[in-house]
């Protein structure tokens, strides 16, 4: 019934528990934090254009070419319906001049541009032009798309 306790405590090995265990790895895995990082990197790729989508219009198309800007400038919208936009809000058509006062930046040299769906009704579009031009705002311009060579 009893059994020899002296000698070797760790069994058969001559190094006995202090040679057997195991070292502590200190290194950082980062293969989770590299997978983790690309899905969310993917995630953002494919939703970054969907986020500036703005009003949806059908613009009409020219042949003029793109403008170097580097401010974003203040966008006017008129669509299919003759609904007026500033930005992404729907404003009324009194209400274009004194929210373009409010926001401009600038003052009257501030950038706007104007967004006129190819179905919009033209006489709703100039009304449109011409209150911004005769508050006193300078840089006016209308956005179109490129034509597409077919």
């Amino acid at each position: 019934m009893g059994m020899s306790m002296a000698g070797n405590r760790g069994g058969g090995s001559r190094r006995g528990r202090r040679g057997s265990r195991k070292q502590l790895v200190s290194e950082i895995n980062v293969t989770p934090f590299v997978d983790v990082m690309l899905v969310l990197l993917i995630i953002f790729m494919v939703a970054a254009p969907l986020l500036t989508v703005g009003v949806p219009i059908d613009l009409p198309e020219t042949q003029a070419k793109a403008l170097n800007s580097e401010t974003q400038p203040i966008t006017v919208s008129v669509n299919s319906t003759g609904q007026i936009f500033l930005q992404e809000t729907e404003i009324e058509i009194e209400e274009v001049v004194p929210k373009l006062e409010a926001i401009a930046t600038t003052g009257y040299d501030e950038r706007i541009y104007v967004r006129g769906d190819t179905s919009a009704d033209y006489g709703t579009v100039m009304k449109v032009m011409a209150r911004i031009s005769a508050a006193g705002f300078k840089n006016l311009g209308l956005v179109t798309l490129q034509e597409q060579d077919s």
